[in-house]
C-alpha cells in the first residue's frame, strides 16, 4: 500500500455522451472524455468550443461607461492633451500598459506611461505619482490593471484638476473610487456577459472600442497577460488566447523573438505553458525586483538588437529573483518547523525583516504546495514599522473576503480569492495570524487542509496512442478553469522499473494492462522504486506526453502520483548487507519482527530501532503497518498467527537464517542404510577424526553425516562418548521419520523451501491466501 498524501478525486464521465462525442465530433475518446468531465453536455456546445472564433467577443460598448471612455479618450487625443496610462508593475499590467499605449499611439494622441515601483510606491495608485503626473502636465489618466481600490489617490487627482479613467478587473469595493469613467467587466452598474476579464483583456476592449474593430495585432500580448493573470480561459479569455498563441507562433514583434531566444523556445511550439513558465516569470521579475516600465519599452521596441539586449537583461533578472526565491523559501520553513505557533496555525502567517517584497508571492505559492494551508508571507520595514505581502490560498477558503473581515488592521489590501497583497502595521502580524487562524477553524475542514488530487480523465491503456494525444491539443489552451487534464491509468502492473537520473532521483517504469503497455517517467520520484512491488494493482496519475527519441514517437505519462489499496511484499531475501535493505525501509512507520532470540541480538546493533521479539500477544496495538520479518519461524504457523492479528499493509521479507539444510537437502533411505551398514561393520567409529575423510570418500557434505549420525543416537541405533560413535546390539525397531531431529529438519527444509528459496510470485501468493482470510493448516504444507 502506498500512503498518498493526497485525497484523489476521480471524475467519471458519462460514457454514452463519451461515445456521442466521439462519433459526431470525430475526437478521440480521450479529447471526448475531457469536454464531458468540463461539463459539456451537448454536441452543439462542444462543437463551439472545439470551433471557437472571434464571434466569441463580445460588443466592447456593452461594457458599463465604454461609450463615455471613448468619448473623454477622442477629445483629448483632438485637442492634444498628454495622456497618462498608468500600469501594474506584474505581466499583467505590462501588457495592459502596452496595450492601452499602442492603440492611444496609433491614433495619435500624446502619450506616455508610468508603473509604480513596488518598493517605493506600493501596488496601486499612488498619490505621489499622481502629484508628479500633474506637475508634469498631464490631463488625463487612464489607468490599466488597477485603480478600482485608488479611491483616495483618485480622489486627489480628481482634486488636482486631472480626469481619470479607472480600466481594471479586481475586486470592486463597497464605495467605487470618484473617477470620471470606470471601465469594469463587473461594474454593479452594468450587465456585461463575461466577468473574468484580466486587466490586459479590458485593455484589449478598450482598444477594441477605440480602433473600431478587433485589434489582431494585439492578440499576442493580450494572451500573455491573459495567462499569467491565471483568469478562467472560458469564453473571451479563451479566445485571446487561443488567437493570440497563434499569433505568437507567426510574430515577427522583435520582443517575442528576442524572448524565445533567452527562454530556449522554438517560437513556432509557443503554447500556454511557455507563456505561464517562459515569458512571464521575464516579465515579472522587472516588477519583482525593481522598476517594471522598461518591460512596456521592451515590448514595444522596433530594433531586434535593442529587443535582445533588454530580454538579456530580463534573462538575469529572472535568475536573480530564483535565487532570492529559494533562500527566503528555506527561511520561511524553518520558522514553521521551529515555531510551534507559526507552525499549528491553520493559515501560515510569516514575517521576515529585508524580504524582498516583490518575490514574497512566489515564496507563498511554494509553501502552499509544501504545507497546504492558506499563506501569506511578510516583507518587514523596520524603519516605516510597516509590512507588505502576498498571499496565496487554498480551495475553500477564500483570501480576499476572509481578509476584509480584518480592515481595521489591514489598511491596504486587494486581491481575489486565491490571491492577495496587503501592507499593515508590523505589530498587527501576531494578531492577524491569531484571527486568520480563528477564521480558517470554522471553514476549513481535515478534508479541505488534505491537498486534492483532481483526476477527471480515467483511462485504459488501449485509450492511448500517438493520435489520441495528438487529438488532445484541439482542446487548448489549458489553464484556469479548464485545466490540463490529469489522467488516471487504473488497474495496471508494473513489468518494470528502475531508478534514472545522475542521482538516480527520477523513476521509469513501464506498465501493462489486457497485454497493452505504456511508458511512465516520474521526475523526483525515485523513492517510488521502494514504494512499489510487482504483482499488484497499481493506479497512476500525471500527464500524456508524446517521447521522441531518434526520430521514433511514443506515448508515456509524465507521473504525478501513484496509489496502490493492496498489501504489498517486499523481497529482502538473500541480501546480507544490512545497509543494503535498511535504507529503502520507512523506519517511521515499520516493525521489526524476529521469531528467534538469536536473531535479535545479532541484529541489534545494526538496526537503528528497538526488535520486537514474536509472541502471540502482537497485535495491530503494538506493531506498526509496516513489518520486516527479519527471520524464518521455526513453524509456519507462528507466521500465520502473525498474519491473522497484525493485517500489515506491507511486508519487507528479509527471511535471515544462520544455518540452512534446504540445500544440503534430507539424506535417502539408501543413503542412511549404507552409513548404519558400515557403523555396524566398524562397531566402533571415531567421528572427530574419521568424518572429515569419509565424507570425502563418498562425496556427501560432512553436515549431512553428522545428522544421520544424531538421527540414530536418538532412535536408539548407536551411542556417543566423546566422539566415539559404538553401534547398540539389538536396537529398537523404529522409522527414521520418528526421529524428532529428523521431523525437524524435514519441517525446516519445507519451510526454506516455501519462504525463503521460493520465487517472488510463490511467496506473494502464499501470503495473499493468508492475508486474504484464508486459513491454511500446517499438514497442507
Amino acid at each position: 500500500m502506498i500512503a498518498t498524501e493526497k485525497r484523489w478525486r476521480i471524475n467519471r464521465p458519462d460514457e454514452q455522451l463519451v461515445k456521442k462525442f466521439v462519433d459526431e465530433l470525430k475526437i478521440s475518446s480521450i479529447s471526448a472524455k475531457i469536454l464531458v468531465a468540463r461539463g459539456f453536455t451537448t454536441v452543439e456546445a462542444a462543437r463551439a468550443f472545439l470551433t471557437i472564433d472571434e464571434q466569441t467577443i463580445h460588443d466592447p460598448f456593452e461594457m458599463y461607461g465604454m461609450k463615455e471612455a471613448v468619448d473623454r479618450i477622442q477629445k483629448a487625443i483632438q485637442n492634444r492633451e498628454k495622456i497618462l496610462v498608468y500600469g501594474d508593475y506584474d505581466s499583467d499590467g505590462i501588457t495592459s500598459t502596452t496595450v492601452m499605449k499602442t492603440v492611444l499611439q496609433d491614433l495619435g494622441a500624446d502619450v506616455s506611461h508610468m508603473i509604480p515601483n513596488r518598493f517605493i510606491d506600493g501596488y496601486g495608485p499612488s498619490e505621489r505619482l499622481f502629484k508628479q503626473a500633474h506637475e508634469e502636465g498631464y490631463q488625463l489618466i487612464i489607468t490599466v490593471d488597477n485603480g478600482i481600490a485608488g479611491n483616495h489617490e483618485v480622489q486627489v487627482a480628481k482634486e488636482l484638476g486631472m480626469d481619470v479613467i479607472v480600466t481594471d478587473h479586481h475586486e470592486p469595493g463597497e464605495i467605487l473610487p470618484p473617477a470620471d469613467v470606470i471601465i469594469h467587466p463587473r461594474h454593479p452598474a452594468g450587465n456585461y456577459p463575461f466577468g473574468e476579464l484580466a486587466g490586459v483583456g479590458v485593455a484589449f476592449k478598450v482598444a477594441h472600442a477605440l480602433y473600431g474593430k478587433l485589434p489582431k495585432h494585439l492578440l499576442e500580448i493580450a494572451a500573455i497577460g491573459t495567462v499569467a493573470d491565471l483568469v478562467p480561459l472560458l469564453d473571451e479569455n479563451r479566445y485571446l488566447v487561443k488567437a493570440g498563441l497563434e499569433a505568437l507562433q507567426h510574430s515577427t514583434r522583435p520582443a517575442i523573438q528576442a524572448l524565445c531566444k533567452v527562454a530556449g523556445v522554438n517560437q513556432q511550439e509557443i503554447d500556454e505553458e511557455t507563456i505561464g513558465f517562459g515569458f512571464a516569470p521575464r516579465l515579472n521579475a522587472l516588477g519583482r525586483l525593481g522598476d517594471a516600465a522598461p518591460g512596456v519599452d521592451f515590448l514595444m521596441a522596433q530594433d531586434a538588437a535593442e529587443a535582445m539586449t533588454m530580454a538579456s537583461s530580463l534573462n538575469e533578472k529572472n535568475k536573480e529573483r530564483q535565487a532570492m526565491v529559494t533562500s527566503i523559501t528555506e527561511q520561511a520553513i524553518a520558522m514553521i518547523e521551529n515555531d510551534e505557533e507559526i507552525g499549528r496555525s491553520q493559515v501560515l502567517v510569516i514575517a521576515g525583516e529585508g524580504w524582498n517584497p516583490g518575490v514574497v508571492g512566489i515564496v507563498a505559492s511554494r509553501l502552499v504546495e509544501k504545507y497546504y494551508r492558506p499563506t501569506i508571507i511578510l516583507s518587514i520595514d523596520i524603519e516605516k514599522g510597516v509590512a507588505k505581502g502576498s498571499a496565496r490560498s487554498i480551495e475553500g477558503f477564500h483570501m480576499y473576503k476572509e481578509l476584509a473581515k480584518n480592515k481595521d488592521i489591514l489598511p491596504a489590501f486587494g486581491g481575489h480569492p486565491m490571491a492577495a497583497g496587503m501592507t499593515l502595521a508590523m505589530e498587527d502580524i501576531d494578531e492577524l495570524r491569531y484571527r486568520l487562524d480563528q477564521q480558517a477553524r470554522e471553514c476549513l475542514t481535515e478534508d479541505a487542509l488534505t491537498p486534492v488530487l483532481d483526476i477527471d480523465i480515467p483511462l485504459t491503456l488501449d485509450e492511448i496512442d500517438i493520435n489520441a494525444i495528438e487529438d488532445v491539443r484541439k482542446l487548448a489552451p489549458f489553464g484556469t478553469s479548464f485545466a490540463k487534464p490529469v489522467y488516471a491509468i487504473e488497474d495496471t502492473s508494473i513489468r518494470s522499473m528502475k531508478k534514472i537520473g545522475a542521482n538516480e532521483d527520477h523513476i521509469k517504469l513501464q506498465i501493462v494492462s489486457n497485454n497493452q503497455e505504456l511508458d511512465v517517467v516520474g521526475f523526483h520520484k525515485g523513492y517510488l522504486v521502494d514504494e512499489l512491488t510487482y504483482g499488484i494493482q497499481v493506479f497512476f496519475a500525471g500527464d500524456l506526453q508524446i517521447n521522441e527519441w531518434n526520430g521514433r514517437k511514443k506515448p508515456q505519462l509524465l507521473l504525478q502520483d501513484a496509489r496502490t489499496d493492496e498489501w504489498q511484499l517486499f523481497d529482502l531475501r538473500g541480501i546480507r548487507q544490512v545497509a543494503r535493505w535498511l535504507q529503502t525501509i520507512p523506519l517511521e512507520g515499520v516493525t521489526f519482527i524476529a521469531f528467534r532470540e538469536m536473531t535479535v541480538n545479532y541484529y541489534d546493533s545494526l538496526i537503528p530501532q528497538k526488535i520486537q521479539s514474536y509472541s502471540e500477544d502482537i497485535s495491530n496495538e503494538n506493531c506498526m503497518p509496516y513489518v520486516v520479518l527479519l527471520d524464518l519461524p521455526p513453524n509456519v504457523r507462528m507466521l500465520e498467527q502473525l498474519l491473522e492479528n497484525v493485517r500489515p499493509n506491507r511486508i519487507y521479507a528479509h527471511f535471515y537464517i544462520p544455518d540452512s539444510h534446504y540445500f544440503d537437502g534430507m539424506p535417502t533411505r539408501e543413503q542412511f542404510v549404507w552409513y548404519y551398514t558400515f557403523l555396524r561393520k566398524r562397531r566402533i567409529f571415531q567421528l572427530r577424526q574419521n568424518l572429515t575423510e569419509l565424507a570425502k570418500h563418498k562425496g556427501w557434505s560432512r553436515d549431512m553425516l553428522i545428522f544421520m549420525t544424531q538421527v540414530f543416537f536418538e532412535l536408539g541405533f548407536v551411542t556417543i562418548d566423546n566422539g566415539l560413535a559404538k553401534i547398540v546390539d539389538h536396537p529398537p525397531k523404529k522409522e527414521l521419520t520418528s526421529a524428532k531431529i529428523y521431523q525437524q529438519r524435514a519441517q525446516q527444509m519445507a519451510l526454506e523451501q516455501t519462504l525463503l528459496y521460493a520465487p517472488y510470485k510463490d511467496l506473494r501468493e502464499w501470503f495473499d491466501l493468508r492475508l486474504n482470510g484464508q486459513s491454511v493448516s500446517e499438514e497442507e504444507q
